[in-house]
């Protein structure tokens, strides 16, 4: 993989959830992304996992909840794990940038993945961490 496209739970929920305006803005962001580096790799945060589950488990959506799972149970998605390493530098982005609890964790987590990372998110917060490669997808 040449590069990773880490997805933020926004994103994912754009994506997976399909509202408009929204979700044609990510799949037309991700096709580009695509055409620019066809070995693109897809990573998440366990974070992500659980965000994106949620509003469809609380309103008994049970569709919505088997597209989330079918997406996160896809063999060649990288998982980013909330380790030791990955909370020490949510700290240090609290610290530094003011950004809430999850935010800082996945800010951290798509930062584990190296310098070759894009970091797809709705979230015009994640622009405060001049670090993260972030693709606005709204």
């Amino acid at each position: 993989m040449e590069v990773i496209a880490f997805f933020d739970a926004s994103a994912l929920i754009y994506l997976v959830e399909g509202a408009e305006p929204f979700a044609i803005r990510v799949r037309s962001a991700l096709a580009q992304m695509v055409t620019k580096h066809p070995k693109m790799g897809a990573a998440v945060s366990r974070l992500s996992w659980l965000e994106c589950r949620v509003r469809p488990a609380r309103s008994n959506d049970l569709a919505t909840l088997a597209a989330f799972d079918a997406f996160f149970a896809r063999p060649d998605l990288v998982w980013v794990e909330l380790n030791k390493n990955v909370i020490e530098l949510a700290t240090a982005i609290r610290v530094r940038h003011g950004l809430g609890t999850p935010d800082a964790l996945q800010a951290a987590s798509c930062l584990q993945l190296g310098a070759r990372h894009l970091f797809l998110t709705g979230d015009i917060a994640f622009k405060k961490v001049a670090e993260l490669n972030v693709r606005m997808l709204t």
